[in-house]
């Protein structure tokens, strides 16, 4: 046995290449896991860089010097970046702090539409039921109040760290745009001169993970913006808050959707019953649901991720419940990683044999 997984080993790595690629991995894993809270800048630094470079591809070929290119996709994003800072966000936390106020009286109301199920279903429903249910609902929204104000009052002495975040970021998304090709090449100079294996991971990540990173960036403009001006003409509640909601859903797949439906109908209902405008509230949410997955997600995705649908899904669920949110946003370029992996891994060793 120990002949028979030595054997497999040695064929496994057989040259320096699959070493250094499998000491790369596991260094970078163990220093996110290590130090990811200290690195939280760096790392939005170089997904925002990356957002940048699209823009600046399209304006060089339009013949565009590159520092005027650069210069205008910096402006860009800065503007964007202090619009969702200051703009959004504290919108969007104002909103939540209201709902948080209004959902005594939500529960109140949804637990007369709860008791009316044990008259009508006795057999599947009991008062006893019920009354369990909205406790434990009621318990958790005490929990997350509670944390919500500990959050508030906890993080009043770290707004000057958070200060330094806000210049940090675009400062370093700057000269990860200006130095990006010496950055390349001073991390490049440390790696074998002949590298095919490498190169070609490198080639299909460095590709798909920008489109991805820069198509789920639009997806999430797009659909959250569509969300918002929907919700207003309506003149749904917390509008920015649930369009925020919705548009944020799109980072996971398949199961982002179904999750915020819930928060989006139950404001809706609470609001209207169950009238005309509620209809229309769930017609617009599933019509803008049916144009991201049917219209939306093709025409951005069609060549950025060639994954299965249940690769997706095992992904998100896996780095999900590793990571938490970095690894819900994380999962589909991780997949992408090892599927660049494992295409690369084989026609290098049937070379190298």
């Amino acid at each position: 046995m120990v002949a028979v997984l030595k054997k497999w080993l040695d064929h496994l790595f057989a040259n320096e290449e699959a070493l250094i690629l499998l000491m790369l991995i596991f260094g970078s894993l163990l220093l996110v896991i290590s130090m990811g809270d200290v690195l939280a800048p760096v790392i939005a630094s170089i997904i925002f860089a990356f957002l940048m470079q699209g823009t600046i591809a399209q304006l060089t070929r339009r013949n565009v010097p590159s520092w005027c290119a650069i210069t205008l996709a910096y402006t860009l994003f800065v503007g964007m970046f202090m619009a969702v800072m200051f703009l959004l966000l504290p919108l969007a936390w104002r909103q939540l702090a209201t709902l948080f106020q209004e959902l005594p009286a939500m529960i109140a109301k949804g637990q007369q539409l709860l008791l009316v199920l044990p008259e009508r279903y006795p057999e599947f429903v009991t008062h006893g039921q019920i009354r369990d249910w909205v406790s434990l609902t009621k318990s958790e929204l005490g929990n997350i109040g509670q944390w919500l104000l500990s959050f508030s009052f906890s993080n009043l002495a770290n707004v000057m760290g958070l200060l330094i975040y806000i210049v940090l970021v675009p400062i370093m998304v700057f000269f990860f745009l200006r130095d990006k090709d010496a950055l390349l090449a001073w991390l490049s100079s440390f790696l074998p001169a002949h590298r095919p294996m490498l190169n070609k991971v490198w080639v299909e990540m460095n590709d798909q993970v920008a489109n991805y990173v820069r198509g789920k960036a639009i997806e999430i403009f797009i659909v959250g913006g569509v969300s918002y001006i929907a919700f207003a003409l309506i003149g749904l509640n917390y509008a920015a808050l649930m369009a925020l909601l919705v548009g944020v859903s799109v980072l996971i797949p398949y199961i982002g959707a179904a999750v915020v439906t819930i928060p989006v109908a139950m404001v809706g209902y609470f609001q209207w019953g169950g009238g005309s405008e509620f209809m229309t509230l769930i017609i617009i949410y599933a019509v803008i649901q049916a144009l991201d997955g049917n219209v939306l997600v093709p025409l951005l995705f069609s060549e950025a991720v060639n994954l299965h649908p249940i690769a997706i899904i095992m992904a998100v669920l896996i780095f999900g419940g590793l990571w938490g949110l970095w690894g819900v946003f994380f999962a589909i370029p991780l997949a992408t990683l090892i599927k660049a992996v494992l295409n690369a891994w084989p026609s290098k060793q049937s070379a190298a044999v």
